[in-house]
């Protein structure tokens, strides 16, 4: 009797199919990432349609990176728990339809809510779907071959998001940009079933109320940053959500000292390189994210460059990213160790910044876009992987899940506090050249450069700790 393709399938004729569900997982990933590069170029079409303010914008990308952020360790945990297939199809269910709600928004609030939800898809997907991959090849040669495809798909997606954006917003319209997703994850759950085997799950709790304590802290934290150059750094406001933010993250904290199933054990913190690795990769995420955000709105709003034209712009950047990484980076890691790589690339990275920072409003894409965007490129290149490695070398096997899931959370949550603080800080550089009677596009300017020489600061900051607080593990 044939086999229907759309049930469920034994682990054996499962992994028959690894290559093929590699390929269905390695999209999953390209999804992931692509959604929150994506926007950047749309961003001032949906300021236009939709009234963003310009501090506001920053919220279409922070909804998402801090719900994929925050519930990242409590996907991890589902995983283990109900399934990884199952809860890998639990999230492209929730992303397909937040894409949906984001794609046919008509306010921000709206959208803001669909990049959220979409988040909270994608922070199911991606601890799911790395679980999966894993499950599927035991040789180690196949192993590291499937990890370089998983590795080229997220860089594959950050340079596909960039220049997608541009096409897709100057041909058709910025909803695209979300309503692509739909789809995309209508093909990943018709093919998932007979792809991947169910896998194995075990007994436990689930710790929703870390993950809610968290996250809440964390928005709290962001949304007091943001609103801060409105409502004065001094006011009750700031003040009080600050406060509030620090005591849910206390809360968080004790949670996690008294559950028997925390969602983060506070034992993992004494792995060496733990604490000094995701404190780095934080940093990295502060630095490289507002240079992203702002080239974007530099090129559009200062060049006066259309969408696609600003995508174009940048895709030398993100391939040369996605050619380092899945060519280079893991044979200099091999010959110089993970120490040496992640501090050559965060000094590169901060000489980009530096170099950003000095940008003219009458600049040239020859002179002042492409040489520091192609050093960034090298310096990310060759600080993203050794960080990961640097952050999970002391964990033992049993901790590598654990500790794989805090590498990713503190970059998201990097990604979220970073943006906001420099996009307050470029918003209230603007207002005070605006006020000496500068010229809109000067005070625009001049709030773009700061916020990259904002943004070199926290790198040195990464290289300092990394230098210093870094051991190389034999």
């Amino acid at each position: 009797m044939k086999k229907n393709s759309k049930q469920p399938i034994d682990q054996p004729t499962a992994y028959s199919k690894r290559w093929s569900a590699l390929l269905l997982l390695c999209t999953a990933q390209f999804i992931v990432i692509m959604d929150t590069s994506i926007i950047g170029v749309a961003l001032p079409a949906i300021k236009a349609d939709l009234g963003y303010t310009q501090s506001g914008l920053q919220w279409i990308f922070n909804a998402y990176v801090i719900t994929l952020g925050g519930f990242l360790l409590l996907g991890g945990r589902l995983s283990d728990l109900f399934g990884a297939r199952k809860v890998f199809m639990w999230g492209f269910a929730i992303l397909s339809a937040a894409s949906l709600l984001a794609g046919m928004a008509w306010s921000e609030a709206v959208l803001n809510t669909g990049r959220a939800l979409q988040g909270l898809g994608s922070a199911l997907i991606a601890p799911a779907a790395l679980t999966l991959v894993l499950s599927k090849f035991t040789d180690p040669k196949e192993v590291n071959k499937a990890l370089g495809f998983w590795g080229a798909s997220a860089a594959a997606g950050g340079s596909a998001g960039v220049f997608l954006g541009g096409a897709i917003t100057e041909w058709l319209s910025w909803h695209w940009v979300f309503l692509i997703n739909i789809p995309v994850g209508l093909v990943v759950l018709y093919y998932s079933r007979s792809l991947l085997f169910k896998g194995s799950t075990k007994k436990g709790k689930v710790d929703i109320a870390g993950a809610v304590f968290a996250t809440a802290g964390l928005v709290l934290a962001v949304y007091a940053i943001v609103s801060a150059e409105g409502a004065g750094w001094k006011s009750l406001q700031t003040i009080g959500l600050l406060g509030i933010s620090v005591i849910l993250f206390i809360i968080f904290f004790v949670i996690q000292q008294r559950k028997k199933d925390p969602l983060v054990p506070l034992s993992i913190f004494k792995v060496p390189n733990l604490s000094s690795g995701n404190l780095v990769m934080a940093l990295l995420a502060a630095s490289w994210i507002p240079l992203w955000f702002f080239l974007n709105l530099y090129l559009q709003q200062t060049l006066n460059y259309s969408a696609f034209n600003s995508g174009l712009a940048l895709l030398p950047m993100t391939i040369s990213i996605m050619f380092l990484m899945v060519g280079f980076t893991g044979k200099l890691v091999a010959k110089f160790g993970f120490k040496t790589n992640l501090i050559a690339g965060l000094v590169a990275l901060t000489a980009s910044l530096l170099l950003f920072s000095t940008i003219p409003p009458d600049g040239t894409f020859l002179l002042n876009v492409l040489p520091a965007s192609l050093l960034g490129a090298i310096g990310m290149s060759l600080a993203y992987i050794p960080g990961t490695i640097a952050s999970m070398s002391g964990a033992k096997p049993e901790e590598t899940g654990l500790a794989s899931g805090l590498v990713n959370t503190s970059y998201q949550v990097g990604s979220a506090l970073g943006l906001a603080i420099i996009v307050a800080i470029s918003a209230a550089k603007t207002n005070i050249e605006k006020t000496s009677g500068a010229t809109d596009i000067m005070a625009l300017n001049s709030g773009f450069q700061t916020a990259f020489f904002a943004a070199a600061v926290i790198c040195v900051i990464a290289v300092i700790i990394a230098a210093f607080s870094i051991k190389t593990l034999k």
